[in-house]
This record gives C-alpha cells, structure tokens and sequence, in this order.
C-alpha cells in the first residue's frame, strides 16, 4: 500500500506542479492552476496514507520515489531522455527511499 500511495503522491504533485510551469513558464491560461490546485490537494491526501509513525520519515522517503518519478515525467512527457548522471542520482535517491523504509527500528 505505501508503494502505491508513493507513486499516487508522485503523480499528483508533479502533474500539480506542471499545472503551474505550464502556466508560469509556457504562456498557457491561468485555469491551468484549477486542475494543479485539485492535484496538489489529492497529494496531499496521499501522503496521510502511508503507514508511519512519523511524518518526517514519510516525507523523507517519499523525496526518493518523487526524484525517480520526476525523471521519469521528464522522459515521458517532456520528451527529453534521461542521461546517465539522471539515472545514476535518481537510483542513489530510491536507494536512500529504501534504507528509510526498510531500516531496522527498535
């Protein structure tokens, strides 16, 4: 479940954030931020449903998956590929997502 509410957050809040880049940055219509408005919210709400008894560790290891899924967005919706160095930070940062969510606790 925290899979798959991580890569719903990650949707969410890059489509959120090109909403706005769309509207600030490529010249379209300000109700760009209507449709961005609503999909920073369901981030949000997202996020509350990851299992952890700390928000900063949610947050924290959701950075890697939002990091890997931006460069993903890159590749898929901008058009631009990833070079090695993208790929190459992007698995370092699911690395670290990894040692946060799967880390022995006492």
């Amino acid at each position: 479940m925290t899979l798959l509410a991580y890569a719903g957050a990650a949707l969410a809040e890059i489509a959120g954030c090109f909403a706005f880049w769309s509207w600030l940055r490529l010249g379209r219509s300000p109700l760009w931020m209507l449709p961005g408005l609503a999909s920073l919210v369901l981030f949000a709400f997202l996020l509350t449903l990851v299992d952890s008894p700390a928000a900063g560790r949610a947050f924290a290891a959701y950075g890697g998956v939002y990091i890997a899924a931006s460069i993903l967005w890159m590749w898929l919706t901008e058009g631009q590929r990833p070079d090695r160095w993208d790929l190459t930070g992007g698995a370092v940062c699911l690395v670290g997502t990894a040692i946060i969510l799967l880390g022995r606790r006492p």
